[in-house]
């Protein structure tokens, strides 16, 4: 007796179906690892999207509430599992895996505990997707993306941090807003590290090509009458304030993330600041992840932007290795 698949379907094909090919994994199914796959859902950047995490329930109940939305997505398969061989033929893998700082806690110690668990996860990932991209998420981190470039043997340009794409955005949106245009219409970086030794470019703001450092020479000092200096110590504070409103941040890192996914997947050699590595440059002389504009393609960091510094900021930027080293130079276990 022919069952009612049999009698509605006839089968053409035959053989094995293709592997997906933008398939992209999240490891971490808390606050920020959901944003960045509902982010990277609602983009349609994916054929195939794979959660891992160690809690179960959680796990299951994401890829549940994922998978009934499936009507409203194009992303036709949504899997998960504790088991890292969901993952494979991954193209892309974001990780937000990690444990936070506790209150009295050194970023040493933090980012000690944090290897602890990369040295779990990131091997697992190669193992299934030799030939993918990872993107790290995890703070902090710059170290974090150095943590994981040594533990996967990954080539440099496929090992990237999310670094300072949102504390750009953050810039551009606080910049934009003080100017009453769009932030996509003011041009601006922060580069260094994601926290708070990172340098904003002064030196090259800029609206419709217009330098605002040639309208204002003292613009981001402190002899700068007008205190534009203080929309980099907003994007510095931002994640503090987000964080003390609403216990953790979560939408704009995900936004984030699928704008670098997008950019990954399509191969559309778009500019981001970007975490990468960095020795040999600026005089940077350490084996330190810090952003810097890089372009990204399919092949991960296909290059990076030299940008014309002035000598303070150049200053900034060494500082801002020197910090990082500082921390990854006492790490054991890589």
């Amino acid at each position: 007796m022919a069952s009612v698949m049999q009698k509605l379907i006839t089968p053409l094909a035959s053989g094995p179906t293709e592997p997906p090919r933008n398939k992209v994994t999240i490891v971490g199914v808390g606050q920020v690892g959901m944003a960045c796959a509902v982010s990277i859902l609602l983009r349609e950047l994916a054929d195939e999207l794979a959660l891992v995490d160690v809690v179960e329930d959680r796990l299951k109940g994401e890829m549940l509430d994922l998978q009934h939305g499936s009507l409203f997505l194009k992303t036709p398969k949504i899997v998960a599992d504790k088991d890292y061989s969901v993952t494979a033929n991954s193209r892309i893998v974001v990780v937000t895996a990690g444990v936070r700082q506790q209150e009295g806690e050194s970023r040493l110690n933090l980012v000690q505990r944090n290897v602890n668990i990369f040295k779990h996860i990131i091997p697992q990932i190669v193992k299934y997707s030799p030939d993918c991209t990872l993107i790290v998420v995890s703070n902090p981190v710059d170290v974090l993306t150095y943590v994981t470039w040594k533990l996967s043997g990954l080539p440099k340009h496929r090992v990237i941090g999310s670094g300072t794409n949102l504390d750009s955005a953050r810039f551009r949106y606080i910049m934009a807003e003080k100017l009453g245009i769009h932030s996509s219409s003011f041009n601006g970086y922060i580069l260094g590290e994601h926290g708070d030794s990172s340098v904003p470019v002064w030196s090259g703001a800029n609206v419709a090509g217009v330098s605002l450092q040639k309208l204002n020479p003292d613009i981001g000092t402190d002899k700068d009458s007008e205190n534009w200096k203080e929309a980099h110590k907003m994007v510095v504070d931002s994640a503090y304030e987000v964080i003390k409103l609403k216990g953790y941040t979560n939408w704009a890192i995900g936004l984030s993330v699928a704008d670098l996914t997008e950019t990954l997947v399509k191969n559309l050699n778009r500019v981001h600041p970007v975490s990468t590595m960095v020795k040999g440059m600026y005089g940077i002389g350490e084996e330190v992840y810090l952003s810097l504009p890089c372009v990204l393609n399919s092949s991960g960091v296909g290059s990076v932007i030299n940008m014309t510094l002035n000598d303070e900021e150049i200053a900034q930027l060494k500082k801002s290795a020197d910090t990082l080293w500082g921390i990854q130079k006492d790490l054991k276990d890589l």
